[in-house]
């Protein structure tokens, strides 16, 4: 193996997996360790780790690591985080393995290799007002990212490239996502009286078949490379037993709204499916909205010019991505951002994920020429 893949190899064997549950969590801390004394080695002025929460509450223990030269105009930020390994692995996760110009390994492609790229890229180059960050809980909520975005090391960053895996194409522009849940009670009891009692399954049933029905109308709205809703009705629950009248059900349901999405006009929609299922059934309903991650760029599709112009040579396209990043919190915060880095989101989240070495070696080419350019100023394109 070369250096990079060397690297991706030591970072897979860290486990930093989410979880619901803290003790089956992995260590996000432990990586960040570990990658501390090689930005040192290679001469940042700055490094710190810093501890964050974790998850949507923030009660779980993350953080994240984050290293400069000079005073950071830029950013490249890429997630130490992973899922947890999907079912149908068919090798130890957590042990890289190479097979062909394939590395496999959880977190390999999403985005462990993207941490390790952008280490080796500095043995070419060192950058110029540069900041890495490698942050946690990028799969969970956020945390880490809010974290940052709040500290003293975000001042006079104006752009992120966000690692993702883009298979080498530029995201200039991507979906968020919109989570829901709703729920409705009743007395409950022996299903011999249902035919009296409030029904909650079968009350969302109806909200559920309405949600389907409204995404299967429009999936041909939206941007012309982001069509349809992205409907998901993802869950009913609160049955017991077929002679069980349930006391409770809950329906959550999602969809990934493009940039330019009419919210407002969303929000009237929900709310009218809601009044029309508590008119027929008699039922009140609460909704809940459990995720609300904004849409990232703009709906025409421009790029930033200093950034087009750093991927320029490197990325095969400019591109609107239909998965959500952290480059959303960015634009938020006000600054420019674009989305790139190895390997292709199809591996993402499966079983005997993999980043190609093909890949690794491109990225590092792309990070070593984006050092280079910060040392001449950004001139390529700067304004």
């Amino acid at each position: 193996m070369n250096d990079v893949a060397k690297l991706l190899a030591e970072l897979v064997g860290l486990p930093t997996q989410q979880s619901s549950s803290e003790r089956a969590a992995g260590d996000e801390l432990a990586l960040c360790r570990h990658v501390e004394p090689l930005l040192r080695a290679r001469g940042a002025d700055e490094v710190v780790i810093v501890e964050a929460g974790r998850g949507a509450d923030d009660r779980g223990q993350g953080g994240y690591v984050y290293a400069r030269w000079g005073q950071p105009r830029l950013l490249v930020n890429a997630h130490v985080d992973t899922v947890p390994a999907n079912a149908g692995w068919s090798r130890d996760p957590w042990t890289a393995t190479v097979e062909g110009d394939r590395l496999y390994g959880l977190g390999a492609c999403d985005t462990k290799g993207a941490i390790a790229a952008a280490i080796v890229a500095l043995d070419r180059q060192r950058p110029k007002d540069v900041g890495l960050l490698f942050s946690g809980d990028e799969e969970r909520g956020t945390a880490s990212m809010r974290h940052f975005l709040r500290s003293p090391h975000r001042a006079g960053v104006e752009r992120a490239i966000v690692c993702e895996p883009t298979a080498r194409r530029a995201g200039v522009r991507h979906r968020g996502v919109l989570a829901y849940r709703a729920t409705t009670s009743g007395e409950g009891g022996h299903s011999s009286l249902a035919d009296h009692m409030a029904r909650p399954i079968a009350t969302l049933a109806r909200l559920a078949v309405l949600l389907d029905d409204h995404g299967r109308a429009n999936v041909g709205a939206g941007l012309p490379d982001m069509r349809g809703l992205c409907m998901n009705v993802a869950g009913l629950d609160g049955g017991l037993a077929f002679n069980v009248v349930p006391a409770f059900g809950a329906l959550t349901w999602s969809v990934r709204p493009w940039p330019g999405f009419d919210r407002a006009a969303w929000d009237r929609t929900i709310s009218e499916m809601v009044a029309n299922v508590e008119r027929a059934t008699g039922a009140k309903i609460a909704v809940e909205l459990i995720t609300d991650h904004a849409p990232f760029g703009a709906a025409d599709g421009n790029a930033d010019p200093v950034l087009a112009s750093l991927v320029g040579g490197h990325a095969t396209a400019l591109v609107g991505l239909d998965f959500w990043t952290e480059a959303a919190l960015y634009q938020a915060a006000g600054m420019q951002a674009i989305v790139i880095g190895p390997g292709d989101i199809g591996q993402a989240h499966a079983a005997d994920e993999f980043v190609t070495l093909a890949d690794l070696d491109w990225a590092v080419d792309f990070f070593a020429d984006v050092y280079a350019k910060s040392r001449d100023g950004f001139r390529h394109g700067d304004t």
